[in-house]
């Protein structure tokens, strides 16, 4: 989003204007996209990581703009909450050793972050959610003091007129009221991109819509959120209802809602899903810059179209399409579902498994989404983030009747050998890929997953000591281990 955010209340004029230049700009990416050669090149990987920052006692430490200042590094930035950093991998060749690399870059910026924060008697936290995040931390004060954040949270109000209600099932299901989007900052991810051909756009976005299910049901490292024990992927939950401007979603569910895994498969390519946003949903920041997208293709010059990426970038969909001027211009897939943590190794593993399965995936797409409906692979991803590896799961056969149902502990390590021969036959070093993919392995074998390891751990805690306590406990527990470097399906289980 890269038109600066320089007012926070807008007009009817404002939108009006928006509207209009919102779709100059879906006609400016239209006929980019219809040139033989755009967005060609060889494909690249970068993720973006949220994360929390915490005091000694594992509490959410709101200091974020001290420590980017103090950090000095370009790759940190602001996010929504004042206990909230992310951290913007330099983007890497889909080659060789390109995760370790993508490895390297986080630990980078996390070290410096780190740095930065122990001035405060701080450091931060890669984990899915925050255990011992109270309803105190995430009151309207804490949004972090941004134009840009005010005015997101303020276009959100102008549409919902009402608080936000916070409604999720589980072991001690939740139920809880807000009046801002600071909830929303208790989620934390890993984002992945992936630079993508135009033609092969459609093919390699709906692979990944099928492939995030399983990766998720055994990335699961959110467990955890206000002292209740919910989903294995609570973020999915949690950020659906957190930014959702439908007074009564539940209600009239009719109403597109501004988080979701998306309408349906892609047919053609990336233009269907930035359209799908421009009329699907109002806008939040109508702000209109200088630059006549039409004039700019006319002319041989890539446009910024800083508008459609503006409003696109406030639709959050959980695979969403990307577009980005720089480099002659191109596409990416920015694959949002995993969450931040445990360990470096761990979000490596995760990142090459969905990578690896959406490559092997996109060489069968258009079968498979013959052989999968979309509500199908909807209802996988949202059972996955409730369950993890106990997630029944749908998969597209080769025969009827397809698809058949499958534990998702049985179908990740058939789908290892699919992702690990796509890796290598991209480029990536074998030695990498089958000691990541191993991690994942081993994962399921054990059971090991950070949200089963913060589930096993406070139950073991909690014989000893009360809830608040044995969050507290989890945490420094949590920070201990990830700090070891091992994966999480080696952590010490107290049980």
């Amino acid at each position: 989003m890269s038109l600066e955010i320089a007012c926070e209340d807008f007009t009817e004029a404002d939108h009006a204007r928006f509207a209009e230049r919102l779709q100059q700009s879906l006609d400016a990416l239209a006929a980019l996209l219809a040139q033989r050669d755009f967005g060609t090149g060889k494909a690249t990987l970068g993720a973006e990581l949220e994360l929390t920052l915490v005091d000694p006692a594992g509490r959410p430490l709101p200091v974020n703009r001290s420590v980017l200042a103090a950090a000095v590094d370009p790759r940190v930035s602001l996010e929504i909450d004042r206990f909230n950093l992310e951290v913007n991998a330099r983007p890497v060749p889909l080659a060789g050793n390109a995760f370790t690399a993508l490895r390297g870059e986080l630990t980078d910026a996390l070290d410096a972050i780190d740095r930065a924060a122990a001035a405060h008697g701080g450091r931060s936290i890669t984990i899915g959610i925050l255990p011992t995040l109270t309803r105190a931390d995430l009151q309207p004060g804490m949004l972090t003091d941004s134009k840009r954040y005010r005015a997101l949270s303020a276009g959100i109000r102008r549409l919902r007129h009402a608080s936000f209600r916070i409604r999720i099932d589980g072991d001690d299901p939740l139920d809880a009221t807000c009046e801002d989007v600071t909830f929303e900052g208790a989620n934390t991810s890993l984002q992945i991109h992936l630079r993508v051909a135009p033609g092969e756009f459609a093919a390699m976005y709906n692979a990944a819509q099928i492939a995030t299910a399983p990766v998720l049901a055994v990335s699961g490292n959110s467990p955890l959120f206000l002292g209740h024990c919910l989903w294995e992927e609570t973020r999915v939950a949690l950020f659906r209802q957190a930014v959702d401007e439908r007074i009564a979603a539940a209600e009239e569910d009719w109403r597109p809602a501004r988080v979701s895994f998306g309408h349906g498969w892609v047919r053609e390519g990336a233009l269907e899903l930035f359209a799908e946003s421009v009329i699907l949903h109002p806008p939040l920041l109508p702000l209109v810059g200088a630059e006549d997208p039409a004039a700019c293709v006319r002319s041989g010059v890539i446009p910024a179209l800083e508008e459609l990426r503006l409003h696109h970038g406030t639709v959050w969909r959980w695979n969403r399409a990307v577009f980005d001027p720089s480099a002659g211009g191109h596409l990416r897939i920015e694959l949002r579902a995993l969450p931040a943590g445990p360990s470096g190794v761990d979000m490596a593993a995760n990142a090459a498994f969905l990578i690896g399965l959406t490559l092997g995936l996109a060489r069968d797409a258009r079968r498979l989404v013959c052989a999968l409906t979309f509500g199908q692979a909807r209802r996988n991803f949202y059972e996955a983030a409730r369950r993890g590896l106990d997630a029944e799961l749908l998969w597209p056969t080769g025969a009827a009747p397809s698809p058949r149902s499958v534990r998702a502990a049985v179908l990740v390590p058939e789908l290892l050998s699919v992702a690990r021969e796509a890796l290598l036959a991209s480029g990536l070093d074998a030695t990498e890929v089958d000691a990541l993919l191993a991690v994942i392995a081993a994962r399921v074998t054990s059971g090991g997953t950070g949200a089963r390891w913060q589930r096993r751990t406070l139950a073991y805690l909690e014989r000893s000591m009360t809830r608040e306590r044995a969050l507290r406990e989890l945490v420094a527990r949590y920070l201990e281990h990830a700090a070891s470097g091992r994966p999480v399906h080696e952590w010490p289980r107290d049980t």
